[in-house]
């Protein structure tokens, strides 16, 4: 299912300008902790693993799992947040679209899109991935 509401425009930070800029041009960054290696979201100057400032930004692949998901009424339109298990690791709070939400399931590929908001920034969200991409297991 598509929604023709767009959705609601986010209000960039110090912290989160990069990752709004790079989402205009069709790309998904994450922070990474450069004392573990690992990624993270939402962006942040302090990673959550060590506490510390050291981190830098990273390209994700933009694939991932559906982990979790809720479909609700939206302005009377049916809507779909969803957690994304990214192939990277992090899980992000996102929205499924242009998908038929009776048939989407946990575990299921999905594959980010960039959806423009009311003001035109671009917008992240997930679609059921029909290629061979595989996110985590």
């Amino acid at each position: 299912m598509t929604t023709d509401t767009p959705p609601t425009a986010p209000e960039p930070t110090a912290e989160t300008d990069e990752f709004w800029a790079a989402a205009n041009q069709g790309r998904l960054l994450l922070k990474r902790c450069l004392g573990t290696g690992k990624m993270f979201h939402p962006p942040r100057t302090y990673s959550p693993f060590t506490g510390r400032s050291e981190t830098e930004w990273s390209e994700a692949s933009g694939v991932g799992k559906l982990y979790s998901f809720s479909v609700t009424n939206r302005r009377g339109t049916p809507h779909c947040i969803a957690y994304v298990g990214l192939a990277e690791g992090p899980i992000i709070l996102s929205a499924l679209v242009d998908c038929d939400f009776d048939t989407i399931k946990i575990g299921q590929n999905v594959r980010v899109v960039y959806v423009p908001s009311a003001t035109g920034q671009l917008v992240p969200m997930f679609k059921p991935d029909t290629s061979d991409s595989t996110g985590p297991t």
